[in-house]
């Protein structure tokens, strides 16, 4: 007789390579130099673990270091942390969700210069003392918009939030009920201002208020008359609205400011450059508003910030409320801002200056021969994966609650995957592969078409030479 003896298995878990071996292979190294051995480290780990915890075959063997290092640099790379840049061609220009304007290189370049060194930010060179740092921006300001005064915050939101903190604490704000707007992110101006501590009044209706609606509703406790620019939807048809200047006059007769909220805020007539109109800043200071709020990062095409101007005894307050430290802007935004109020005093040349002019000024023709550039490059990389590509005219829109009603004459790209079955899922797959591209792609996906608007594409190389990468 024959004594078979029948050996125990060694268990997968234990082949597995230790951390410290798979850390010494040389593809282990580049990840290293990438991202760090702490961070590579931890994801060994964590897909050593995962392994261990999920083997169900004691015959099965365990994965080399190729592979481990492989998903660790999958992992890293999909969860690296930090802004990406990407290429927008959703057809919304001045796009909240991206980060609306681009900034010209004049503030590029003073944002890394004062980022890289200390700075005067608030220390007063002449005299030696601690100084303000709305000083290094206010005149420039004051220049271009007439206004006595200004002081700058982190948002438009904040500074609507300080103003009314400030000058209306406890005490009643009449505004149109056709003016309590809500922005981006579901915040409305009723809420904003009941955060800033102020009574809202809303008086007249939906789509008509009169001069007499706020006459009536003013009594002793009341603080300031608010107009809010509606530059996110219009109410059409049977409408009236009481102007800049009627609010003025009523406000002046009362001995209570007005506080003009323009929401996007434009320091230049945009008809010159052929787009629609949007009030001024300089046009509400002529109409008598005594306080006027904007954003420094939509028409006007700076980095986020609020920007608050009007009569000096107002500002004064309004910078002394201890609110204002806890909303104020660092050095490179005021770095950034100041430059770009700069172009503005060349308005010549400000739509070849400012991106964000540049870009929605640009005219038709150019953005048609774009398309026609890429439209092969596209063709050539789709063929073979069922997917049809055209030249179309689109409609851009300004964006951030900016003229929504305007839209821009525009070309770019429809990209289609039949109407059978599976047709949207293909499409939805192409558009991932698209966000999933070296420096991702954004487009819109409307009525079964994958649409790609080219306006904001000067340079066709950005998108060519990546597209060998789609993952199809």
């Amino acid at each position: 007789m024959v004594l078979r003896i029948k050996l125990a298995t060694e268990h997968p878990a234990r082949k597995l390579p230790s951390v410290d071996r798979i850390l010494q292979d040389a593809q282990a190294t580049k990840l290293i130099n990438t991202y760090g051995r702490t961070a590579l480290t931890a994801v060994v780990r964590i897909l050593l673990k995962n392994w261990r915890d999920n083997i169900s075959d004691l015959n099965s063997d365990p994965p080399t270091h190729s592979i481990l290092l492989k998903k660790a640099a999958d992992y890293l790379t999909g969860h690296n942390y930090g802004l990406r840049p990407l290429i927008n061609l959703t057809g919304t220009v001045i796009h909240t969700n991206l980060g609306r304007a681009a900034l010209p290189d004049a503030a590029i370049k003073a944002m890394l210069i004062v980022a890289a060194n200390p700075t005067d930010l608030e220390f007063d060179l002449d005299t030696g003392q601690r100084g303000d740092r709305d000083s290094h921006i206010e005149s420039l300001i004051t220049e271009i918009t007439g206004a006595e005064a200004a002081t700058v915050v982190n948002n438009n939101a904040a500074a609507v939030m300080l103003v009314l903190n400030t000058l209306a604490f406890g005490r009643q704000v009449p505004v149109s009920r056709g003016e309590l707007v809500e922005i981006g992110g579901s915040f409305r101006v009723p809420e904003i201002m009941s955060r800033s501590g102020c009574k809202l009044v809303e008086v007249g209706s939906t789509n008509r208020t009169h001069s007499k609606d706020f006459k009536q509703a003013i009594n002793a406790d009341t603080a300031l008359l608010m107009k809010v620019h509606t530059s996110n939807y219009q109410i059409q048809g049977f409408t009236k609205g009481v102007s800049d200047k009627a609010l003025a006059k009523l406000a002046n007769e009362h001995n209570i400011p007005l506080m003009t909220d323009l929401g996007s805020g434009t320091l230049v007539d945009l008809r010159r450059y052929n787009l629609p109109y949007e009030p001024t800043v300089q046009e509400a200071v002529e109409n008598g508003a005594h306080i006027i709020t904007f954003s420094g990062d939509k028409l006007l095409g700076g980095p986020q910030a609020g920007l608050i101007v009007g009569n000096r005894s107002l500002v004064d307050k309004i910078k002394a409320n201890p609110m204002k430290r806890a909303l104020r802007v660092d050095k490179m935004t005021l770095a950034a801002l100041c430059e770009v109020l700069k172009l503005y005093r060349d308005p010549d040349q400000l739509s070849e200056n400012l991106p964000t002019l540049r870009v929605l000024s640009r005219n038709n023709p150019d953005i048609e021969a774009m398309a026609d550039r890429l439209l092969p490059a596209f063709r050539q990389q789709l063929t073979g994966h069922d997917y049809a590509v055209s030249k179309v005219q689109l409609k851009s829109q300004i964006g951030s609650g900016s003229l929504p009603l305007d839209l821009l004459a525009s070309w770019g790209l429809c990209i289609s995957a039949g109407r059978g079955k599976g047709s949207d899922q293909k499409l939805r797959t192409l558009a991932d592969a698209f966000r999933g591209l070296p420096i991702p792609v954004l487009g819109r996906i409307h009525s079964g078409r994958l649409y790609l608007d080219l306006r904001t594409v000067f340079d066709p190389g950005e998108i060519c030479e990546q597209l060998g990468h789609l993952k199809l």
